[in-house]
């Protein structure tokens, strides 16, 4: 779910991030117009040392992730992200039990985890859920041996951009208040933002411009992700065919067929994902694990699933090592 393209594009956005953040905003955290307002102009100094500390410390993240994925096990920018959603958690637990001894509603509680149980699951079926296309490769001779048909699939994954969707949607959804700040006197700005914004007065439209961010940042990723132009050319240069489609134009198509479908059933669950877990907050009055999210649970799920299987591919490639020498 967070592989290796994934986890650098999530890097390096946020050393784009950082470089941002240190460039907007002052010593306590506030935006530069908050500060001037105030009165506590930090200076051109002091705003060239926050961009150069949060920049070199989101590249000295990136520079320890890289020395983990050559060094370790697991993709290094995907397990420092899982580390940090991890931190995370004991804090949210901690304020869940003092909600629930200060008079919290408990039935809402385990409502909430349920839900967060359920979301887990079901993104280990879409994760690991993919379609096999069964590919036929044609007989061939290789000097005197004679090659019979071998069949093969070509796997599909239900959902392929991962959790990128998200995150861009996310990237698009920041834009409307982030222009209402700056353009503040701009009535028709301020507006917009206000309906776009999840604590507006039209929260439905929020959700539905979230949900059709992400289905369609889901086609675009997957457009980015897999070619089925190239895909066909590939099966044809190779000798081999889809069983009962013809080579060429018919396979290309066939292809982009089952492919589309699957990106909106992977979009459609993304924004269930995206929406769901805000929706039962909101419903329990439980938001002690506000900073679990979407994105978070998909990168958690993601990275668990990613690292064991390269962990039991290790110990596999071991155990052969020692049959070998032995």
């Amino acid at each position: 779910m967070c592989g290796d393209a994934e986890a650098r594009n999530v890097a390096l956005a946020n050393a784009v991030v950082s470089f941002r953040r240190g460039a907007g905003s002052d010593q306590s955290g506030h935006d530069w117009k908050t500060s001037r307002a105030s009165n506590q102009n930090p200076g051109p100094l002091f705003i060239a040392q926050m961009v150069l500390a949060l920049t070199a410390g989101s590249m000295f993240v990136m520079w320890v992730s890289e020395l983990i994925t050559e060094r370790g096990v697991g993709n290094g920018a995907s397990l420092l992200i899982f580390l940090s959603i991890v931190s995370v958690l004991p804090d949210s637990l901690s304020q869940t039990i003092d909600f629930a001894n200060s008079g919290g509603s408990v039935g809402g509680i385990i409502i909430l985890v349920a839900v967060f149980l359920l979301m887990i699951v079901g993104i280990v079926f879409v994760q690991e859920g993919s379609r096999r296309i069964p590919i036929v490769y044609a007989r061939r001779q290789v000097g005197r041996k004679m090659f019979r048909e071998q069949t093969s699939y070509l796997p599909l994954r239900l959902n392929q951009g991962g959790v990128m969707p998200i995150i861009f949607a996310s990237s698009v959804l920041v834009l409307p208040s982030a222009l209402a700040t700056n353009f503040g006197s701009n009535k028709i700005v301020a507006q917009i933002a206000g309906y776009l914004s999840p604590g507006g007065p039209t929260p439905w439209a929020y959700e539905i411009f979230q949900l059709t961010l992400i289905l369609f940042f889901s086609y675009f990723y997957a457009s980015l992700v897999m070619n089925p132009v190239d895909v066909s050319q590939n099966l044809k240069k190779m000798g081999s065919s889809i069983p009962g489609v013809r080579p060429g134009r018919a396979t290309t198509e066939y292809i982009e067929r089952i492919l589309n479908r699957l990106t909106f059933l992977g979009a459609i669950f993304l924004g269930l994902i995206a929406t769901v877990p805000t929706a039962v907050e909101s419903a329990t009055r439980v938001t002690t694990f506000k900073g679990l999210g979407a994105t978070s649970l998909l990168i958690l799920v993601g990275v668990a699933i990613d690292t064991a299987k390269q962990i039991q591919t290790y110990v596999i490639s071991q155990r052969y090592e020692g049959m070998v020498k032995e």
